[in-house]
This record gives C-alpha cells, sequence and structure tokens, in this order.
C-alpha cells in the first residue's frame, strides 16, 4: 500500500461495529461496498474552485450518501480541511476559491498536493474561473490534460472523474453562458482520447437541469438546491468506480508491480502552420518496460508529418502513433526516453498542444 492511509473513526456505521463483534463467532456476510477489515480506505480528492471548496456542501451531501450506501471504506483527502456546511463529514478537499485550471497546469501546482494526499480517485470540478475570464476551451482542455499526466504520474491507477461543469450566468458576463456550453461540448471527445483501461476518465454530466436562477445565488455559486443535484450526479458514478475497485497492492490487477508509462508533450519551436515538440516517455512503475508506444492526438487539426528516435504510424483522423525505435524502448522504474516530432496544420498557434497516452510493454 502506498503509505499508511487513516479511516476517520466517527464515519463507521453501527453495523460495522456489529459485523467485527459477530466475525469472531463465525458469521458470514455477503460481500458488498464496505472495505475489508484491515483494508486501507479508498482516497478521494475532490478537486476544483470554489465551487468544490467553499464551502462546497455538495461534499458532505455526497459523502453522506456514499456512507449511506455502505461505501464506508473512503477517506476525501485534500490539503484544505472543512469549511462548514454544518453537516459531519470528511470536509478534506483540493477545491481552493478563485483558481484557474489554467494556472494551476502553468504553475504546476498540482504535484505537492498530489504527493500531500495521494488520492486513488479525482473527482474535479474546474474551469468556471477560466470561463469567466475568457479562456479558450483548447487551453482549459491542455490543462485538464496536463493535470491527469501528473495524477498518473503520482498514481499510474487514478481514476478521474471530470465535470461538464454547473451553467454560470453571472451579472457581469453575458457571455458566460455560451462559453461553458462550448466547452461542456468538448470535454467527452477529451476524455475518450485521455481515457486508458489502467487510468479511465469518466465524463459526469453537471450541466443538464442545472438552473442558474433556481440552482445557484449568484448564477455562479450553487445554492442549497444545486448543491443537492450536484451531489447527485457525482454519487453513482463514484459508486460505480468504487464498486470497480481500486488497485492500490503490489499483487492486485494494474498495481505497482504491472509495466506502466506516461508521455508529457512539450513544444519546442513553432511557426505560421507548424511546430517541432518533443515527447518524454516515463516509466512510472516498479517493474522494467520493454518497449513503449504513445498515442499522439494534436490539438488545432494538426497533424504529425515527421518523427525521430520512434516509429510512426498515423491514422486517417490523424492520430499518430508512436513506438519505441528498438534501442530506446527498454527502460528501467523511473528511466524515460524521448522523441521529436514535426507537425503542420491549417493555422498558427502561439503554444500548439497535444494529447500524448503511453501505453507499456512488459
Amino acid at each position: 500500500m502506498r503509505g499508511n492511509r487513516l479511516l476517520r473513526l466517527r464515519t463507521l456505521p453501527l453495523l460495522g461495529l456489529l459485523a467485527a463483534l459477530l466475525l469472531p463467532l463465525g458469521a458470514t456476510f455477503a460481500p458488498d461496498a464496505a472495505a475489508a477489515p484491515g483494508a486501507a480506505p479508498v482516497r478521494i480528492m475532490p478537486l476544483g474552485d470554489s465551487i468544490t471548496g467553499s464551502p462546497g456542501c455538495w461534499r458532505a451531501l455526497l459523502w453522506n450518501r456514499l456512507l449511506d450506501a455502505g461505501h464506508t471504506g473512503i477517506d476525501f483527502v485534500g490539503t484544505l480541511p472543512a469549511q462548514g456546511c454544518g453537516v459531519a463529514h470528511d470536509g478534506d478537499n483540493e477545491g481552493h476559491g478563485g483558481e484557474l485550471v489554467t494556472n494551476v497546469a502553468d504553475q504546476n501546482l498540482l504535484p505537492a498536493r498530489l504527493a500531500a494526499t495521494l488520492p486513488d480517485i479525482v473527482v474535479m470540478h474546474f474551469g468556471t474561473n477560466d470561463v469567466w475570464s475568457g479562456v479558450s476551451p483548447d487551453r482549459v482542455l491542455a490543462a485538464y490534460t496536463r493535470l491527469v499526466g501528473q495524477m498518473r504520474a503520482s498514481d499510474p491507477d487514478t481514476r478521474v472523474l471530470v465535470a461538464q461543469i454547473i451553467p454560470m450566468n453571472p451579472s457581469s458576463c453575458a457571455a458566460c453562458a455560451q462559453r461553458v456550453t462550448d466547452l461542456n461540448a468538448r470535454i467527452p471527445g477529451w476524455a475518450a482520447a485521455t481515457s486508458t483501461s489502467r487510468s479511465p476518465v469518466t465524463v459526469v454530466d453537471q450541466w443538464t437541469g442545472f438552473d442558474t436562477a433556481t440552482d445557484t445565488y449568484d448564477g455562479v455559486h450553487p445554492n442549497a438546491a444545486g448543491n443537492e443535484k450536484i451531489a447527485a450526479r457525482w454519487f453513482p458514478a463514484l459508486a460505480a468506480v468504487l464498486e470497480q475497485g481500486v488497485p492500490g497492492d503490489p499483487g492486485d490487477p494494474g498495481g505497482p508491480g504491472t509495466p506502466a508509462c506516461t508521455a508529457s508533450f512539450r513544444t519546442v519551436s513553432s511557426w505560421q502552420g507548424g511546430h517541432q515538440a518533443e515527447v518524454t516517455v516515463r516509466n512510472t512503475s516498479t517493474a522494467p518496460l520493454a518497449g513503449w508506444t504513445v498515442k499522439v492526438v494534436p490539438a488545432d487539426g494538426a497533424r504529425v508529418t515527421q518523427v525521430w528516435n520512434g516509429t510512426l504510424r498515423t491514422a486517417a483522423d490523424g492520430t499518430a502513433t508512436v513506438t519505441d525505435a528498438g534501442w530506446n524502448g527498454a527502460l528501467a522504474p523511473g528511466a524515460s526516453a524521448s522523441f521529436g516530432l514535426i507537425a503542420t496544420g491549417p493555422a498558427a498557434s502561439a503554444s500548439p498542444t497535444a494529447t500524448a497516452d503511453c501505453t507499456a510493454t512488459s
């Protein structure tokens, strides 16, 4: 297990105490969603801005709904403490008021927060302040990609639940309502390209059926009715992940003993209609890699046309698949290798981006 993870005793229901008393007498119970005796709790990070953190009372509602459903082996984590709500719950969270997801990515703020909390599951509602600031969906999604890569660098088995964010209609931003719609329309496609079998990304629709007139107190932040709706949308998706089980032990399928890798994209230079980039592949597991394959999907309609230190295959939709060149495929735990690429596109971009997803060969 990654560290010692303590389950808060106040959350254990009476049923758990009765089970502990009955087990020595030979009683048996059907498997359910509760954690097995002695198992470390699953660590869940609520990640976002003020909608998540201050006070983020949907977290209290979600916590208690999970407990009522039998998911007692959980631990909400974050570097921020509970911020009110008047309901007993595990209030730890990573909801920083006023933060832009693009700033968190650009300033590399998430890795330290991950190192301090070691989440197994991340529940992310992020981007409201970016929308308010007029940041483009391309930049927001590029920030999402970077954050997911950092989550996987911390734990290759991280499960990510990402919201299509709630509507917003503040009096000071007439364009915000449409900007939210534009961002949310892009999130499912981004998630499909970013998700992997080992670290799936699940989209949770927090937008449909949410009314800023009745579910917020200022056109942006949820009121009591809005918090109920948000918790109700998170619950089935999060409960499904908990019921599937989250790897954590070296012997678990997909645990640290299984080869895994991450790929990070960096623009080297750009010009009108094209750019050069470098992709770094890193072995994030405790097992050696015999080889690696990276799927690269450039943004803004660009296509990879040339690769060095790797072998390129390009699909009809422009998706590029790059495999190692043989001599740079074997990677010891923690080791890395890089390949370069040239991409061309119909338009220039000041900061070209791409999603890069790595698959390891054992």
